[in-house]
């Protein structure tokens, strides 16, 4: 079997204000300097919003069939190399790439079973 990587950082985030101001600001601190050049307004009025600098970063406020506040309440948290952070369940992103419907997230959808089906 083999197994792919995407070379981005997919974020979702619960479309506030508040959460898009410390998103930008970090992204900003971070040096990300594209994050300068959109207004908190303009990425709340978009479902992704990507940006490109040393790194791709998608930034979505929803995506399908997953909500904010279900993959918060699942969510896994992990550690790499000192740095604690979430990502989603593995249930909810099959349920989004299910529900997204493209050929690559169903063909990650069995990959992502495999396990399961043993």
């Amino acid at each position: 079997m083999v197994y792919h990587a995407t070379f981005d950082l997919d974020i979702l985030i619960e479309a506030s204000r508040e959460n898009v101001n410390n998103l930008l600001a970090a992204l900003i601190e971070a040096t990300l300097g594209s994050a300068a050049l959109i207004t908190t307004e303009e990425l709340l009025a978009n479902e992704i919003t990507i940006f490109k600098d040393r790194v791709r970063i998608d930034v979505q406020t929803s995506t399908p069939g997953l909500q904010f506040e279900d993959a918060w309440n699942n969510r896994i948290r992990m550690s790499y190399q000192g740095q604690e952070f979430y990502v989603v369940s593995k249930s909810d992103l099959i349920a989004s790439k299910l529900s997204a419907g493209r050929q690559i997230d169903l063909e990650d959808v069995k990959m992502l079973t495999v396990d399961q089906e043993r």
